[in-house]
């Protein structure tokens, strides 16, 4: 009985070895399913993912009347508003009011600022790579002039 044991225990186990490998296989081998559909969503080609271990992404909230300092980025930075009401300033141009689903590009090594209205919060996507320059806070007299275009 104890060999019958044994022998039942090996069969099992070469079983057990036997379906993992069937697994392994199957999984591994071809393209999978998500993958076939992923391919459906496009014409004339498939995309591919360009580099993007340096690219950043951050969502933002800032609390009405705070703002960031002035700063720029080496490969530059588009913004969006997602909820709320914010303000943008490149150096030297027109304070501007930017709303939901409003995006804006700063091209590389601009001089900006970006933050919330005096008085609503905003939820800004962030999205940029390289590094960020930063420098003096923007003052009240330059954050509170009316927006212009």
């Amino acid at each position: 009985m104890n060999a019958e044991r044994r022998k039942r225990s090996w069969i099992g186990l070469l079983m057990a070895a036997a379906s993992l490998g069937v697994l392994g296989w199957i999984l591994l081998s071809g393209p999978s399913e998500s993958m076939a559909a992923q391919q459906s969503n496009f014409m004339g080609g498939n995309p591919s993912v360009a580099d993007s271990e340096e690219v950043r992404t951050l969502r933002l909230r800032f609390p009405a009347g705070s703002r960031s300092n002035w700063h720029s980025h080496t490969a530059g930075q588009l913004l969006m508003v997602e909820e709320g009401l914010g303000r943008t300033q490149v150096r030297g141009e027109a304070l501007m009011e930017v709303h939901p689903g409003q995006p804006w590009w700063t091209a590389a090594e601009v001089e900006h600022w970006h933050g919330a209205a005096p008085d609503e919060d905003v939820l800004q996507l962030t999205i940029y790579s390289g590094s960020v320059n930063w420098m003096e806070p923007v003052s009240d007299e330059v954050y509170k002039a009316p927006p212009g275009r």
